[in-house]
């Protein structure tokens, strides 16, 4: 789908939908998120098409021909086909019904009345449906639940959760993202069925999918509570689960899991900065002492973060990044006035592109907290963007190992990576003048360094 194309207009789209279907004599519909963020003024531009009477693959590919666009990508087994254009994924599946064997999510699937397809997806609010000259159908009652913002499933929540386990993730980052409330039936449910979530049967992708838009929404504090009430949480972030319980003294109002959810809820939506955020304190359970002190704990969160995310599937560069936060996440919230333009610069350095990032964490973990002086960060902020903006610049490698070795008549090993951190030291430190020839003449001058 190239994304240099405007999007297809919705009038447009549902010509080219209700023209295919004409040409076919097939008698289809929208259905499910497009027509319910339609009612919720939201946007969506992927919408799914089932076909009533008809075949999806055959509409599918009269649709495409008609959009001039690339053919369908189809599915024979499930009945299904895609369609791209112009910033739109259009999906086709004839109405069908599904059974699952208890070790698997691959159904097995027939074809199926309109009703029958309805009554076997997630929720009520997935389940309305739109004509191509846009009118809406609810034959669920599902109108109800979306004044109501209420998520409830068409069938007894035991089996739509049993006959596909990652609706329960689906329903905490419904939740999460619409603001709706799982109804009473749900979380019992849920409860009960968490330990299907576990591969085989749930892959970790497809968790790890629906973990990242729970914290990538408006809501990641409330996905958070859920998966917490649910039992969820232990099932796919025990990491976190394990944070509950534990006590913490000082500014702390909350418990180690409490404070996690106030940090998470206080950034901004950065994706990978919440994901640093929720493992920000993931060291504490094991680095306790029992007198509210857990020395230590961001370097064994690090490790902790690193496992946790590799487990789950995240890029090694995403995991890199969420690892150096949660390493550095204490270094701002120690600062005080007395540190030195040296100790400044060293921040700056260790932090690298990651710095503005930083900042924000620790201003979510002091204000998850009853922390005093937050304004401290103001005031280091303002000296971080001093040393960066020093001409010419006091960060910058100014020496080559090889310089070291020429200057020195060493060979290559740890010797020559000790002095080139030694010299970089004093330059943070203004000890030497930030040029290359000053450091150097320093080197020369100074044989026992």
């Amino acid at each position: 789908m190239g994304t240099d194309q405007p999007v297809i207009q919705e009038n447009e789209l549902l010509g080219l939908l209700k023209r295919a279907a004409s040409d076919l004599h097939v008698k289809a519909w929208i259905v499910g998120g497009y027509v319910r963020d339609k009612l919720l003024r939201r946007p969506h531009l992927n919408p799914d098409v089932v076909v009533e009477d008809g075949d999806a693959i055959e509409l599918a590919k009269r649709f495409a021909q008609l959009a001039g666009a690339l053919p369908p990508v189809t599915f024979e087994r499930f009945g299904t086909a895609q369609v791209a254009l112009s910033g739109r994924l259009v999906e086709f599946v004839t109405a069908r019904a599904e059974s699952y064997a208890p070790d698997s999510r691959k159904p097995e699937v027939r074809r199926a009345t309109l009703e029958e397809d309805l009554r076997r997806r997630d929720f009520t609010i997935n389940t309305l449906l739109m004509d191509f000259d846009g009118n809406i159908q609810d034959m669920l009652g599902a109108r109800p639940d979306l004044q109501a913002k209420v998520l409830r499933t068409p069938a007894d929540p035991m089996l739509t959760f049993t006959d596909d386990p990652l609706r329960m993730l689906r329903a905490v980052r419904f939740a999460a993202e619409l603001g709706f409330t799982p109804a009473p039936d749900l979380v019992p449910a849920m409860r009960r069925l968490g330990s299907r979530l576990a591969p085989p049967v749930v892959s970790i992708e497809r968790t790890a999918d629906e973990l990242r838009r729970m914290l990538a929404s408006e809501r990641p504090k409330l996905a958070l509570e859920l998966l917490d009430e649910t039992g969820l949480l232990e099932v796919i972030l025990p990491e976190i689960a394990t944070c509950k319980g534990v006590p913490q003294s000082g500014f702390h109002t909350h418990d180690v899991f409490g404070h996690t959810l106030l940090t998470v809820a206080a950034t901004p939506p950065d994706l990978l900065l919440r994901v640093a955020a929720l493992f920000h304190d993931a060291g504490k359970p094991k680095t306790a002492k029992g007198d509210g002190t857990f020395i230590g704990h961001e370097e064994v969160g690090a490790e902790i973060a690193k496992a946790a995310l590799e487990r789950l599937r995240f890029a090694q560069k995403e995991v890199e990044l969420v690892v150096t936060l949660v390493r550095l996440h204490l270094r701002p919230v120690f600062y005080s006035s007395e540190w030195t333009d040296g100790a400044v610069r060293r921040l700056a350095r260790d932090a690298g592109r990651l710095l503005d990032r930083l900042m924000l964490l620790a201003r979510a973990d002091i204000a998850a907290s009853a922390y005093p002086h937050p304004e401290k960060l103001d005031e280091l902020q303002a000296r971080l963007d001093a040393v960066m903006a020093e001409k010419p610049s006091r960060l910058e490698p100014l020496i080559s190992g090889e310089d070291i070795m020429r200057i020195r008549g060493i060979r290559p090993g740890p010797e020559v990576g000790r002095i080139k951190q030694k010299l970089e030291e004093l330059v943070l430190d203004g000890e030497i003048a930030p040029d290359s020839q000053s450091v150097i003449d320093y080197l020369s001058a100074h044989p026992d360094l």
